[in-house]
């Protein structure tokens, strides 16, 4: 149900919001880049080093567990600092990462590289869409929260194609240009991101509403949106919604740092805070706990076992992977504001079972074969695609969505950035296992445990998680209430929604 916010233009993106929303989606593209050359680097990394199998999957999955650290440190750092200089933070972090890996003279050197890239990656992704998020309207909130994830899609197809372009360059050389190049935008995003204004909603909760007023009328399509949500947000946070004060001084109570935030949210928190916790700690735990990461970081393994034993050619249908995953996700950002986070989420849940199910029989058959059934191959890499396509129609951008909206202001950066550290456990947890588990239970076996994974997050999603669109992030704690999801549930089915 769309809320009738006096004021706005529903139909209107405004150009100054979305580009706020864009260049801070470019430290995604960044961490995207770095997800998808990893994917063909690691052929090379592992012909150089000779490493084993073991080694490649810390290799593969150390970013993220380093990431952790980022995640959790970016929600106090954005608190104090801001969204803005947070990201200029993370910028920096992943150029150093980035120099690191493309020197990377042994494989100690390259794993520090990751380490510190990881770190960068956490702050990233804590930060790009709760930035995006207070930037933007409800009407278009879905669309702009979108766009960090839409950048990663970028990114992983700019990683394929860099390990396509260089995979003919000597080895020495090669894959150390696929991982170093990654430091030249993160050097300009660290330079331009000083050029966006900070989020409003951050310098209101800082009591700086005279800055706040003038980006709002900025990034609002009219005079009378911003000011209605200039006052949503005082309301909020506990201001009286007529102060036109430029400096005020903003209670202890609702100033969301230090520890009393830490124990409000995870010891103490309201039945609706605990339910938006759940929510949100559950969503980007089943982001990755579907196991997308097996599928974009060892494409070119899946590829070997269905059949496809050239490197060059393992690389060039990892290609494919990345257009697929922009082009859906292209779609999902179209979709999000007007058919719904919920509809979307069960989706595209349902249409992963269906595939990672058809992808577990054909790989094993594939397999049994030894390559000799083209038939059992040629549906592997098609049911590889509908992975990718259902992931990204649904579950992967409206995880960031999701997350970023529906934390209340005080709690918003620790909440996402408790959420990411979540995803960024689940990613490490399948990129640094999956090679051991496909060499325990077969490749195949590996994606049939997947899709059950999928059937449970699909009950989670549709008993859980109540409908946001169209919502004010100042109205998402009472939309968290007993009953309101039941209710939505109810409602769905009478009316033979689902």
């Amino acid at each position: 149900m769309e809320t009738g916010n006096a004021g706005e233009n529903p139909t209107r993106i405004n150009k100054y919001a979305c580009a706020c929303a864009i260049v801070a989606s470019m430290i995604s593209i960044i961490f995207g880049y770095d997800t998808g050359v990893m994917s063909g680097a690691m052929i090379f990394v592992k012909k150089e080093f000779k490493i084993s199998d073991a080694k490649t999957e810390v290799l593969a999955g150390i970013l993220n567990l380093c990431a952790l650290v980022g995640s959790l440190s970016a929600g106090r750092t954005s608190d104090y600092i801001g969204r803005r200089y947070t990201i200029v933070i993370a910028s920096v972090i992943f150029l150093c990462g980035s120099v690191l890996m493309g020197y990377g003279p042994s494989y100690a050197v390259l794993l520090v590289g990751r380490c510190v890239a990881g770190v960068g990656v956490g702050f990233a992704l804590m930060i790009a869409p709760v930035y995006s998020a207070e930037v933007s309207s409800p009407s278009t909130r879905g669309f702009l929260s979108s766009l960090p994830e839409v950048g990663i899609s970028i990114g992983i197809l700019l990683g394929y194609l860099s390990n396509y372009i260089f995979s003919g360059l000597p080895l020495r050389l090669g894959w150390r240009i696929m991982l170093g190049i990654a430091a030249i935008p993160s050097l300009f995003l660290a330079i331009g991101i000083l050029k966006m204004p900070e989020s409003p909603r951050w310098l209101i909760m800082k009591g700086r509403l005279g800055e706040a007023k003038e980006i709002m009328h900025k990034v609002s399509n009219d005079p009378e949106e911003a000011e209605f949500r200039l006052r949503e947000i005082k309301k909020a946070i506990g201001i009286d919604e007529n102060c036109d004060d430029d400096i005020v001084k903003i209670p202890d109570s609702v100033k969301s740092q230090g520890e009393g935030v830490w124990k409000e949210l995870l010891l103490k928190p309201t039945k609706s805070l605990r339910w938006i916790l759940i929510a949100g700690i559950g969503i980007h735990f089943f982001e990755h706990a579907t196991g997308i990461e097996a599928v974009i970081l060892y494409s070119h393994k899946i590829f070997d076992k269905a059949g496809v034993h050239d490197h060059k050619h393992q690389i060039l249908a990892t290609v494919g992977v990345g257009l697929t995953k922009l082009t859906f996700i292209l779609l999902s950002t179209s979709l999000i504001d007007r058919v719904g986070r919920r509809k979307l989420l069960l989706t595209s849940l349902s249409g992963m079972v269906v595939t990672l199910t058809g992808l577990g029989i054909f790989l094993t058959l594939a397999e049994h074969s030894g390559g000799k059934l083209i038939w059992a191959l040629v549906l592997s890499i098609i049911t590889t695609y509908g992975v990718v396509m259902f992931f990204n129609i649904g579950l992967g951008p409206v995880t960031w969505v999701y997350t970023a909206e529906i934390f209340p202001l005080k709690f918003r950066a620790l909440g996402v950035g408790i959420g990411v550290a979540v995803n960024r456990l689940m990613n490490a947890t399948v990129s640094m296992s999956f090679l051991s588990i496909s060499a325990a239970i077969t490749t195949g076996g590996a994606f049939f445990m997947f899709a059950g994974i999928s059937v449970i997050a699909l009950i989670f999603f549709y008993f859980f998680l109540p409908e946001t669109k169209g919502k004010s992030l100042e109205e998402m704690e009472a939309l968290f209430t007993r009953g309101t999801c039941s209710k939505d549930v109810s409602k769905e089915v009478e009316i033979g929604k689902f």
